[in-house]
């Protein structure tokens, strides 16, 4: 009864002094239902509700083999004494606002408003040129989506990526062709029945059983984990990396309507109004390679999932990754940073966001200097929290980067308590240094703006690709686990990345037979500002057969028109 406060203990007696057993359920059940959910009361064998020290590196192997474990996250940098780490990022900080402040009268983008407030413009980097992979494709091509399936099959071997569930129960490999029924059923939403209504040659019950024993999520990313392979070793790839160095990749969610009941679907009246659904939140990189995706429910936020993109996708290593808001928080820069990944979002209200500094760099010192952009009042990073915890950073950032826990479930736990987690507390607190740099740097320079709007537009022309390829069921999701949303997403990605493959390919082909060399580096240099996101000569839509061999009316007329619906 100790839990309850003394209102609700009065309720469960009545007047006689009769316990009210049905009410004690129902205050228990909301009991534990509140503090699982704040922390404070955790489950041995939960995936989302352990104890966050369960999702870490476990205690005591930390404690006999860290230097090991920091060694293979390559995290040796950081296993120093933090004072000496935080005094770097405290030069850096002053370094920063000195440099932003002394460019304002050389910025030409920045603008302040009555109350001081800093604002910057951003003007595009390039046009981007839509129409030159159409041009050298051949606008008169209509390619059934068949055919690119069939094409990037040979040149990659993706289909031997489906293996079957038990392999003592394989009797048969099925044929490629059932596979892409199969992928185009679930990748273009038009469903498995219904596919096997529309093909010739091909039954719902064959591709129900391709579908149950061989389309497993780990067998459709690592067919795509072929199609990307390939597309990374063709050399026109490299002509759209800002920086042959570093690799930027960007990730977005994108909003579906869930019409079946789903516990994983949610509410979200902006998007659904009063129905259910899902968001899909995709990763992308500079080559258009779709690499990671997974599905959440519409009511998260996307910031928690970034991290499992980045840090537990087996394709990509990126160096820089832009989102937009949603995906932002200051727990995802701190650790993005400390994992050597430029964290670089587009912050809607970005002049809102508060500036910090150290104490030793007050905001007055800023003041008597005359700078115009200045940490918020009383905006002190908390030093002492950091060194407190730093072993426990270490041994987060080393579960990240060994892919022992998925972030997101890391994140959600630490969160979620009712009394902030002091591990939580020093991320967030070297979160909020590394977000002061990158907003300083952020008003500061105009290639940093440019090129997270470009790496966002791609992800958003990602989402265009997605919408016209799920076009079948009116593009609403009919699938009630998550298992069974990733799987339908995975086949979708399957066919954005042939489709942009076999543009590579096609393209690639195309320029190798241009002699003339200064016609050859005008398209390269065309091709530098477009996408290889193109598919207006795929056909994804079922062939119209109009071979009609009906002759006469396949009514009869006369009765229909002498039905008398009276004597009914």
């Amino acid at each position: 009864m100790e839990f309850l406060d003394k209102d609700e203990q009065k309720w469960l007696t009545d007047k006689d002094g009769a316990f009210n057993y049905n009410l004690y359920k129902i205050f228990l059940f909301k009991a534990v239902f509140d503090h699982i959910k704040s922390g404070s009361l955790n489950l041995l064998f939960s995936e989302r509700y352990k104890s966050v020290d369960d999702y870490l590196v476990n205690s005591k192997r930390w404690k006999e083999n860290k230097k090991e474990l920091i060694s293979r996250a390559g995290l040796e940098r950081l296993d120093k004494n933090p004072q000496e780490i935080i005094r770097l990022l405290k030069d850096t900080v002053e370094n920063q606002y000195k440099t932003t402040n002394e460019n304002i009268t050389d910025n030409p983008y920045i603008r302040f408003n009555a109350k001081g407030i800093a604002r910057v413009n951003t003007p595009k980097s390039s046009d981007f040129q839509e129409g030159i992979i159409p041009e050298l494709i051949g606008t008169d091509k209509c390619l059934p989506l068949t055919k690119i399936l069939s094409d990037v099959r040979y040149c990659t071997d993706y289909i031997s990526s489906f293996d079957h569930y038990s392999i003592k129960g394989s009797k048969s490999t099925p044929s490629d062709e059932s596979f892409y029924a199969a992928i185009i059923a679930l990748g273009c939403n038009i469903g498995i029945r219904r596919m096997g209504k529309i093909s010739d040659g091909m039954t719902a019950d064959r591709l129900e059983y391709i579908v149950r024993w061989f389309c497993s999520k780990k067998n459709i990313d690592q067919a795509n984990r072929k199609i990307i392979s390939l597309i990374n070793s063709l050399p026109l790839s490299g002509i759209y990396l800002e920086n042959r160095e570093k690799l930027n990749t960007s990730s977005d969610g994108q909003k579906y309507d869930v019409t079946i009941t789903s516990l994983h679907a949610s509410h979200s009246p902006k998007y659904f109004g009063t129905g259910k659904g899902v968001s899909v939140y995709s990763f992308i990189d500079e080559k258009d390679r779709l690499f990671y995706n997974t599905v959440i429910s519409a009511s998260e936020r996307e910031s928690g999932y970034l991290l499992d993109g980045l840090f537990h996708n087996e394709n990509i290593t990126s160096d820089a990754h832009s989102t937009d808001t949603h995906g932002y928080s200051e727990t995802v820069f701190g650790i993005c940073y400390l994992l050597d990944v430029q964290f670089t979002p587009r912050i809607k209200n970005y002049q809102e966001q508060l500036l910090y500094t150290f104490k030793d760099n007050t905001r007055k010192l800023y003041e008597n200097q005359a700078y115009k952009i200045l940490p918020a009042k009383s905006a002190y990073i908390n030093e002492e929290i950091i060194f407190e915890q730093w072993d426990q950073i270490l041994r987060l950032l080393c579960t990240i980067k060994l892919k022992e826990s998925l972030p997101s479930n890391i994140l959600k736990r630490l969160s979620s308590y009712s009394k902030q987690n002091p591990l939580y507390k020093a991320i967030k607190e070297m979160g909020r240094i590394y977000k002061t740099i990158f907003l300083l740097k952020y008003y500061d320079e105009l290639l940093l703006r440019q090129n997270i709007e470009k790496q966002l537009n791609r992800v958003e022309l990602s989402h265009l690709f997605a919408k016209t390829v799920f076009f079948g069921n009116n593009q609403e999701l009919k699938y009630a686990t998550k298992e069974e949303q990733e799987i339908a997403v995975g086949c979708r990605h399957l066919i954005q990345n042939a489709i942009i493959l076999w543009n590579y390919l096609f393209i690639s082909e195309k320029l190798y037979q241009i002699a003339n060399h200064t016609e050859l580096q005008r398209f390269i240099d065309l091709l530098k500002n477009s996408s290889m996101m193109s598919w207006q000569h795929i056909n994804l839509h079922e062939k119209y057969d109009f071979d009609i061999e009906v002759n006469t009316s396949p009514f009869d007329l006369n009765a229909v028109k002498s039905l008398n619906i009276n004597q009914v």
